[in-house]
């Protein structure tokens, strides 16, 4: 009989835990990024460790990692996107697993040509003959005032370019889970960590496991509405759960963990039966995961619908500086139940 321990370890620790368990396991993992190697000790982070010396990257998720698993398979890397993942998608086509960091997904911006012309079509155009088992690791999600160029969300950019995966963990457990799927895989894989989930803690098991890639879960069960949150708002759609229910409505939530592909069955499963939907998004509304989401539901499930599939965004806009602004530009609560709300109410 197979036993699981299991116990609290904040998001980044659980992306750390599953980086070094999977490098230990797997000698052709290497990582690539910006401060990887000479960083400089994150003690406020809260990671354990002797001294300022322990290497732990630019946001911690290095930790350790020089000490368990060496030098030669961590590689400082200069200040240019486009070399880390042009390098990055050499050394995945010739048999490596490189998890390569962009700091922000607003700097992707600058790395696109080797995302979308390589690393996420090299695979189909040499007819299957090289595989591209790369994790592109990016920083999400509007927090602490950062302003628009280090707050975007954008995964629906990349959900949009076929050959690419890209996961959305919401806690803890599944960053670790997620991550150790993502270096498995043999296709290119987008790992979206969202910064406002740094603070987080779950428990978290032990032993090295990995959850499907694709695939959503149902973090709360109910029968009158249907929630789906992308990451972050997860959290939100929990939130805005609690609050409907003191009134007697029961929202199912769902995570969706997946960005590309999307679990539509999971989503569709739930609507036929509470016949409502709202999908809450922090990316920007035109194009978004919430707007594809809606549509399939839309042309899938109209029959059994009550109201229409709805969705509650961020606006169109470039994340604001302010923090006062940053606060309304986010969806919330209040926002959630409103629209939740007024389904019902159709």
């Amino acid at each position: 009989m197979t036993t699981t321990s299991t116990r609290e370890l904040g998001y980044l620790q659980a992306i750390n835990e599953g980086l070094m368990q999977e490098m230990e396991r797997d000698e052709s993992v290497i990582i690539m990024g910006q401060e990887v190697v000479g960083a400089a000790g994150r003690a406020h982070l809260g990671f354990p460790g002797p001294g300022s010396q322990l290497l732990r990257g630019t946001l911690g998720w290095h930790t350790g990692l020089k000490d368990q698993i060496g030098m030669q398979r961590l590689l400082d890397t200069p200040l240019s996107e486009a070399a880390v993942v042009g390098t990055a998608i050499g050394a995945a086509s010739t048999g490596l697993r490189p998890v390569a960091e962009v700091m922000y997904i607003d700097f992707t911006a600058v790395c696109m040509d080797q995302i979308i012309n390589n690393a996420a079509k090299m695979r189909y155009m040499y007819g299957g003959q090289v595989t591209v088992p790369l994790t592109l690791l990016v920083r999400i999600g509007a927090t602490g005032g950062m302003g628009a160029q280090h707050s975007g969300a954008y995964y629906s950019l990349f959900s949009h370019i076929p050959g690419l995966k890209g996961v959305v963990p919401s806690d803890p457990y599944t960053a670790k889970g997620l991550m150790v799927a993502a270096i498995r895989d043999d296709d290119p894989v987008v790992f979206f960590e969202h910064k406002a989930l740094y603070s987080l803690s779950s428990a978290v098991p032990e032993e090295l496991y990995e959850l499907p890639l694709g695939k959503a879960r149902t973090v709360r069960e109910g029968s009158d509405i249907t929630l789906v949150g992308v990451s972050r708002m997860t959290h939100v759609c929990i939130e805005a759960a609690d609050e409907l229910a003191r009134t007697g409505t029961s929202a199912e939530v769902i995570d969706l963990m997946s960005v590309s592909p999307i679990d539509y069955d999971h989503v569709l499963d739930s609507v036929r039966r509470t016949r409502r939907l709202v999908v809450v998004d922090e990316d920007n509304p035109v194009c978004s995961i919430a707007a594809t989401i809606c549509a399939r539901v839309a042309e899938e499930a109209f029959d059994v619908l009550e109201a229409p599939a709805s969705q509650v965004t961020a606006p169109h806009t470039p994340v604001p500086y302010s923090k006062v602004l940053e606060g309304y530009y986010l969806p919330d609560k209040d926002r959630v139940v409103q629209t939740a709300r007024e389904l019902l109410d159709r």
